[in-house]
């Protein structure tokens, strides 16, 4: 979606769980044999370090096992791309992104640490085959294709790796809640395991589950959210979304909208600052990306305090331990391949 900029200077406050500033990057990774890690985070935690214009892989101890600037190094051959979201392929071996103030997406390979595929024409917005306007989670989908909300453009697109539009739902020409003929600006298009989708519209607050064959299955309206970001199915039907706002939250949410469970501090250093992207981690908590505060997070739902921290609470940097507005993040496990160094 849409970020909101910065107005004022930031403070500094000192909370960090992990000791981030001690984490040394290293690409000279195998895959691991080790058990997984007991701790909060369960494994590897891809970054989308949108402000330095760089995806990271950071390991539960703090510590940069990958990273990769988005720059001509990597074949981009104009400006460094602003990565807002960052979703691993099912194999591990790419990176599927998307610059949404770019209007372009694109595949980054881990192993040449290469962009080999983009689609969309870079700061030119358009809503023609090969065009896009503020596109966001551009997730990569099991048949190789990309799911991709278009959000000015008012749709989510299926892209295949030929460049060409196999599935469409909404359109330029139908704004406003009506799923799935048209949708308020959509910035989530979470694929689900049965092959629908789940969209969250930023007009009106809403998440609407689509199924495979394009049809609206449900349809609900988040009350006490003043912008919802990127909505997650969870495994027992609820939605986790955030509040892109400030004061930020978190919330757990029946399809009914009846609120399960809620993370919003008003102060200190638990105050979250426009976070956009939570995910449910396999042992129960919960990572988002603080983007304004400059940190990735894991929360304990059951104690609803932050257990493990990437990032100096905002204080944006480029050195190991620090992050510029980080705007997305993907669980990578305990056993991702990375290559040599």
């Amino acid at each position: 979606m849409r970020r909101a900029r910065r107005t004022a200077a930031v403070l500094v406050v000192s909370f960090v769980v992990v000791a981030c500033s001690q984490a040394v990057p290293s690409t000279n990774l195998a895959r691991r044999t080790a058990p997984p890690p007991s701790g909060p985070l369960p494994g590897d935690l891809l970054i989308a370090d949108r402000g330095n214009g760089r995806l990271l892989i950071v390991t539960p101890a703090g510590r940069i096992a990958w990273s990769l600037v988005l720059d001509a190094h990597a074949g981009w051959h104009q400006a460094p791309l602003a990565a807002d979201d960052a979703f691993l392929t099912p194999d591990h071996r790419q990176i599927s992104i998307n610059a949404e103030d770019q209007d372009v997406l694109a595949r980054v390979d881990i192993r040449s640490r290469r962009i080999v595929w983009s689609y969309g024409h870079e700061g030119v917005p358009g809503s023609v085959p090969g065009y896009l306007h503020t596109p966001d989670d551009a997730y990569p989908l099991p048949n190789g294709d990309t799911l991709v909300a278009d959000i000015f453009n008012f749709r989510i697109l299926e892209i295949s790796p030929d460049r060409r539009i196999v599935r469409q739902l909404g359109s330029p020409d139908a704004h406003g809640h009506n799923p799935p003929t048209s949708f308020a600006s959509p910035n989530g298009d979470t694929p689900l395991p049965d092959g629908g989708v789940l969209v969250t519209e930023i007009g009106g607050s809403w998440v609407d589950r689509i199924d495979r064959a394009g049809h609206l299955a449900w349809s609900v309206q988040l009350v006490g959210i003043h912008y919802p970001s990127d909505a997650q199915l969870l495994a027992n039907g609820d939605i986790l979304v955030v509040d892109y706002h400030s004061p930020g939250a978190v919330e757990e949410v029946r399809t009914d909208g009846t609120v399960v469970w809620k993370y919003r501090v008003t102060s200190g250093s638990g105050r979250l600052d426009h976070p956009s992207l939570a995910i449910m981690l396999p042992n129960g908590n919960v990572a988002l990306n603080d983007d304004n505060n400059d940190r990735v997070l894991v929360i304990d739902p059951h104690t609803k305090r932050i257990v493990w921290q990437y990032g100096h609470t905002g204080v944006p940097g480029t050195a190991p331990g620090y992050l510029n507005g980080p705007d997305g993040i993907d669980f990578a496990g305990p056993d991702i391949a990375l290559p040599p160094a």
